[in-house]
């Protein structure tokens, strides 16, 4: 089973200021990538960038990586691992997204490039851990690692096209 990968866990990989964490995101990329069951959306690469050079209160103001080594590693993943772009497709099914489940407009569309490529999964933190969007299930991987799992029902959602 394939699943869509959230921006924490590549940002969390380079992320010293919490080591368990550091340690389960490589881990799942690690695995993922020997197992060819991992997908990055485009807009996951996008925001690891953002979030690897943005200065850093907590650091001293200091990034998590420098600019050339964040654009280094976003293309290591794309030659690594799968990448899905946005398509009009994604951009209506976020629309929904909003809408239907009050998701916040980038979680919107990271739940869109899932549901429009019928992937089953997202590992994120970013959302509530066994909730259901439409055929979509998130899955917090640092809650499961921690055997704090609790799994909700799905929830309701109109039919769409």
């Amino acid at each position: 089973m394939a699943s869509l990968v959230d921006t924490n866990i590549l940002v969390y990989r380079y992320d010293p200021r919490s080591p368990a964490k550091q340690e389960l995101a490589r881990e799942l990329l690690r695995r993922g990538l020997t197992r060819r069951d991992l997908i990055l959306p485009h807009q996951a690469l996008v925001e690891f960038v953002a979030a690897t050079t943005r200065p850093r209160s907590d650091l001293s103001g200091a990034s998590l990586l420098a600019p050339e080594v964040a654009y280094r590693e976003a293309e290591g993943l794309m030659r690594d691992f799968p990448v899905i772009y946005p398509d009009q497709d994604i951009l209506n099914m976020a629309l929904r997204g909003v809408s239907i489940y009050s998701l916040s407009w980038f979680d919107a569309h990271l739940w869109a490039y899932a549901e429009v490529n019928g992937l089953p999964e997202i590992l994120s933190e970013d959302f509530e851990h066994g909730r259901h969007y439409g055929h979509v299930r998130v899955v917090d991987p640092f809650l499961v690692a921690a055997n704090e799992i609790h799994e909700l029902p799905p929830m309701y959602e109109p039919d769409h096209p």
